[in-house]
């Protein structure tokens, strides 16, 4: 389970490694309080990206080729929506600048969504 991947980091951990884990461990959160779940190959991205082997930013683009590389199916639909959403949270949070506004919002949702809903980021 995720929250066992992460707890390790969040609780005894230097401060770059709590705060990547933290913010991994919220995303995945997130993303199952919509009852999505998340694969065991986002945690592997995410624990290297904790580890500082990967950036944030190659984390993403390793979790989109692997879906490139490895169509689902429809019903593994939203384990891709999941893990992608999930990584571009944790992405966000990593983020130091932040103001909750109705732009900052919608500016959200597209960095969330972005190619998942063709609705994304539009007033």
């Amino acid at each position: 389970m995720y929250n066992d991947s992460f707890k390790e980091y969040i609780k005894q951990s230097e401060p770059d490694k709590r705060e990547k884990g933290y913010d991994w461990h919220t995303a995945i959160g997130l993303r199952a309080v919509d009852g999505l779940k998340t694969s065991e190959y986002l945690i592997d991205t995410a624990i290297k990206n904790i580890e500082g082997d990967i950036s944030m930013e190659e984390a993403q683009e390793i979790l989109n080729t692997y879906y490139e590389e490895n169509p689902q199916s429809d019903k593994e639909e939203s384990t891709e929506e999941a893990d992608k959403v999930a990584a571009r949270i944790a992405g966000i949070l990593s983020e130091k600048a932040f103001s909750f506004t109705p732009n900052e919002y919608i500016s959200i949702h597209k960095k969330l969504f972005a190619g998942i809903y063709d609705h994304t980021g539009k007033k």
